[in-house]
């Protein structure tokens, strides 16, 4: 990072630069015992960067992510970002609850509602509750009507880093009224370390069935089984291999996608798993989530990156563990009621795993 900073292992770094509520930045860097360290940030409870030792000794840097902490709070993408209240599209920024239909707060002229709001998860000062070697805590108060979701809402973000090079996100959350909650991280990948177009890296997804959805991202029907089509990844193949190749993909220019996983919730069983194109470095996820967004960067282009050179399209892949897009006026799905309800705890536990090829 260009910022300056005070260093201390596993403890929170004030930065002297003031991000957009004019209050300074703080970073926990977590280390273990493998020689990996990631760096996590208190706005957005964002994660900022990873760096994981290869066979040979030499660090990949396998996340994206921007030189300067100022250009986070500035980019569109959701860069290492963790979403809520609700990730993913919300269609026509409204849903039936309980009798009623919820107004929530639009995120772009098409009138729908992505990743919470314009003013979500993403764009708020989260506390650090503890922090140490290998672990943090993050905390934020959500107030009854915050873009337009019913309630107050007391969420919690854990991340750790363990000796096997995983790091494992756990969003936590309780509210006083029934609301629909689905939180994710949006972290991007690119195991080659930002060099390349990650459509040449090999992707397995662990799912029968995907959701299209229309060019703004809604979805467009049913469940699609992925037999015979391009969104068939149950084998490892190259993203390139049928990139463009059907009118799914083309509506929103390559992968934008649902997957209903085969685990079901089980996070002790991989989801997906993710290849370099040099063969270097592997990435296994496992989620407690029923799904899975697999989005191959088709608008990541003029994003700040770590060099002086802004991203190109397609140069980050994101694997985004959530329920089924527009999931609350859809409750005819094969998956748990997205919608929490007072004495009820939302828990949703991802984990990416690093091997060293």
């Amino acid at each position: 990072m260009s910022a300056n900073r005070h260093r201390g292992p596993g403890n929170a770094n004030a930065n002297h630069r003031a991000g957009p509520d004019d209050q300074p930045w703080q970073q926990v860097t977590l280390r273990n015992k493998s020689g990996m360290t990631v760096t996590v940030a208190d706005w957005g409870a964002t994660l900022l960067s990873a760096e994981v030792p290869l066979a040979d000794g030499s660090l990949r840097r396998p996340l994206l992510g921007c030189a300067k902490l100022e250009d986070y709070a500035r980019q569109a993408a959701f860069l290492g970002a963790s979403v809520g209240r609700y990730a993913n599209r919300i269609g026509h920024s409204r849903f039936p609850l309980d009798g009623q239909v919820v107004n929530v707060t639009p995120s772009n002229d098409a009138g729908h509602q992505l990743h919470g709001g314009p003013e979500g998860f993403d764009k708020r000062r989260w506390r650090i509750v503890r922090a140490d070697e290998q672990e943090v805590l993050f905390a934020l108060t959500s107030p009854d009507g915050d873009q337009g979701f019913p309630g107050t809402l007391q969420a919690t973000a854990h991340y750790r880093l363990s000796d096997d090079n995983r790091i494992a996100i756990t969003y936590r959350a309780t509210v006083d009224q029934p609301c629909p909650v689905n939180m994710t991280n949006h972290v991007y990948f690119n195991l080659d370390g930002e060099q390349g177009d990650v459509r040449q890296h090999q992707l397995q997804i662990l799912a029968q069935r995907y959701l299209p959805v229309e060019s703004d991202g809604i979805p467009g029907g049913e469940l699609k089984d992925v037999a015979n089509t391009s969104f068939d990844f149950r084998q490892p193949k190259t993203i390139a291999a049928d990139f463009l190749a059907d009118a799914d993909q083309q509506k929103v220019k390559g992968y934008d996608h649902a997957f209903l996983l085969d685990a079901k919730g089980d996070a002790s069983q991989p989801a997906a798993q993710v290849w370099s194109q040099d063969g270097k470095l592997q990435m296994t996820v496992y989620t407690s989530a029923p799904a899975l967004q697999f989005y191959s960067g088709n608008y990541l282009g003029g994003t700040p990156s770590q060099t002086t050179e802004p991203y190109a399209d397609w140069q980050g892949l994101a694997l985004e563990s959530e329920f089924l897009p527009d999931s609350p006026n859809h409750p005819q799905w094969p998956q748990p009621d997205c919608v929490l309800r007072p004495g009820q705890e939302y828990v949703s536990l991802t984990e990416y795993q690093f091997i060293a090829r």
